[in-house]
């Protein structure tokens, strides 16, 4: 069952063209929202909005690369004039690969990191005016390591970490504006990315769902149900928080029940370059 809590509103997903990203996007479709999804590939964004259209919602695509702040801009002013306005800001585009820290080039680590945390600074900043407008809400996708960190993703874990930190800033610093800023830190989750660079590698699925209390990786509607709700009026007391999606497993010792999985993954990254 749907409601329409977002009848009349538009909602900007970035990293909308598979994965959580295309998830989130057909939810808020789905609840009455007009959908903008964003990404690097065009042909991406269109099919998301093809599946929006196909379940008699509302939405298009549009190419943007978040790391480069003029093509933010530029395409933020488009949504505005498209769609009349902007109510919520999903900061979803990410970059990860398993890499042991020894081994990560310079270019690799900052490759990551502009995607993720300046990617999420750009669109949250250049957002900032349509957004106050509407007294909107932004939800930052995070994970459950930026609290520990995580062997084999030394880059996407300090990303991440950093986007933890802009999202509480954020709510602190744009409150006063009627902005809310929340996050959402997935656990193990399955997508087209990590299940072909991340759950593929050796048993590491199995080494993982063994850690999870629900006895399951997650998947993409998990995340876009707690997406809804975060971002919609039923939660407008609710700013600067993180809600943890992850069928129990950070309170189940997640870090150290994770550290084998990661590490039995970085190992083999280490073995496939030599």
């Amino acid at each position: 069952m749907t409601t329409q809590r977002y009848a009349d509103k538009t909602v900007l997903v970035t990293g909308g063209g598979s994965g959580l990203g295309r998830a989130m996007a057909l939810a808020f479709a789905a609840e009455g929202a007009a959908v903008v999804t964003i990404g690097r590939r065009q042909e991406a964004v269109d099919r998301t909005s093809e599946l929006i259209a196909a379940a008699g919602g509302r939405g298009f695509g549009l190419s943007c690369d978040v790391r480069d702040a003029s093509r933010v801009e530029e395409t933020i002013a488009a949504v505005v004039a498209r769609t009349g306005g902007l109510d919520v800001l999903v900061n979803n585009a990410a970059g990860n690969f398993i890499a042991p820290s020894e081994q990560l080039s310079p270019n690799g680590f900052k490759a990551v990191v502009e995607i993720v945390l300046m990617g999420t600074f750009n669109c949250s900043r250049l957002a900032f005016d349509a957004l106050c407008a509407r007294k909107g809400a932004i939800l930052n996708i995070v994970a459950t390591y930026a609290w520990t960190g995580e062997p084999g993703a030394i880059h996407s874990a300090a990303a991440k970490a950093g986007v933890l930190n802009l999202t509480q800033t954020l709510a602190g610093e744009w409150g006063r504006y009627g902005i809310r800023a929340n996050a959402i830190a997935p656990g193990p989750i399955h997508t087209e990315g990590t299940d072909k660079n991340l759950w593929s590698v050796g048993d590491v699925e199995k080494q993982l769902v063994r850690s999870i209390p629900l006895g399951r990786l997650g998947e993409p509607g998990d995340v876009a149900r707690a997406a809804l709700w975060l971002c919609s009026d039923e939660a407008r007391w609710v700013s600067g928080a993180c809600l943890t999606v992850d069928g129990a497993a950070a309170v189940h010792g997640g870090s150290l029940n994770f550290r084998k999985a990661w590490d039995a993954m970085a190992a083999v990254a280490g073995e496939q370059k030599h």
